[in-house]
C-alpha cells in the first residue's frame, strides 16, 4: 500500500501492474531524453548566436524534427497498445467475484459458491486497531486465491462509483443498470487495500476495498467455513 511522502507508484501485486509500472519508466526515460536534448538546445542558443542572412531554408532540419517525434510516438504507442489489449482480455477465469457499490458501502458476491455474499463496511474509528489502518480497512474482507485469474463484474446499485485497487492496476466504474467486466491475478499473499475513486456522495471518502490474497488450500478451507 502506499506509504508517507511515497512519490512512486506502488508495488505492483498483480502482472498487469507490475508491466503498467515498466510502461510509466519507459515512458519517462524517453520524456527525460526529451528534455535533456531541448535544455542542450536552448542553452547552445543563450551562448552562440546562431544567425546566418544568408540561410533561407533548412530542408535537413526540417526533415529531422518532423520525423524524429513521429518515431517517439510509435515507441511509445507500440507498448501501450499492447497493454490495452492485455487489461482489456478476460483469460479463462478461475472464479467470478461481483461487485456491488451502494451509498456508502459494498456489496460481493461470490457467483461460483451458492449464497456466498456479504456486504462491507469501513471499520469506524472508535474500533480501530493497532493493526488496522484508518479508513482503509473493512470489517468483511474480500478473500481472492492467489496466482489464479479472476474476473470480476462491478455494477451499481443507486450512483456512480468506481472499484479500484493501485497495486492491482485495476480500475472499473460501476455503473447503475449496467454490467463491467475486468480480470486480474494476483501474484502474492497478502493485503491489498483500495477505495471508491468515483465522487459518488458525502461519503465517498469511508467506501474502501479490502482484498486478502491466501493460497488455494486457505481459500477453499475459508469458503469450506462459512
Amino acid at each position: 500500500m502506499t506509504t508517507w511522502l511515497n512519490m512512486s507508484l506502488q508495488d505492483g501485486a498483480s502482472p498487469i501492474m507490475e508491466q503498467l509500472i515498466f510502461f510509466h519508466d519507459h515512458t519517462l526515460m524517453i520524456m527525460l531524453m526529451i528534455i535533456t536534448t531541448v535544455m542542450y538546445m536552448m542553452t547552445t542558443l543563450l551562448w552562440n548566436k546562431h544567425t546566418s542572412r544568408f540561410m533561407l531554408e533548412g530542408q535537413l532540419i526540417e526533415t529531422t524534427w518532423t520525423i524524429a517525434p513521429a518515431i517517439i510516438l510509435v515507441f511509445i504507442a507500440m507498448p501501450s497498445l499492447r497493454l490495452l489489449y492485455l487489461m482489456d482480455e478476460i483469460h479463462n477465469p478461475t472464479m467470478t467475484l461481483k461487485a456491488v457499490g451502494h451509498q456508502w458501502y459494498w456489496s460481493y458476491e461470490y457467483s461460483d459458491f451458492t449464497k456466498l455474499e456479504f456486504d462491507s463496511y469501513m471499520i469506524p474509528q472508535e474500533e480501530n486497531q493497532a493493526s488496522t489502518f484508518r479508513l482503509l480497512d473493512t470489517d468483511n474482507r474480500i478473500v481472492l486465491p492467489m496466482n489464479s485469474p479472476i474476473r470480476l463484474v462491478v455494477t451499481a446499485a443507486d450512483v456512480l462509483h468506481s472499484w479500484t485497487i493501485p497495486s492491482l492496476g485495476v480500475k472499473t466504474d460501476a455503473t447503475p443498470g449496467r454490467l463491467n467486466q475486468t480480470s486480474f491475478s494476483i501474484n502474492h499473499p497478502g493485503i491489498l487495500y483500495g477505495q471508491c475513486s468515483e465522487i459518488c456522495g458525502a461519503n465517498h471518502s469511508f467506501m474502501p476495498i479490502t482484498i486478502e490474497s491466501v493460497s488455494a488450500n486457505h481459500f477453499i478451507n475459508w469458503v469450506s467455513s462459512l
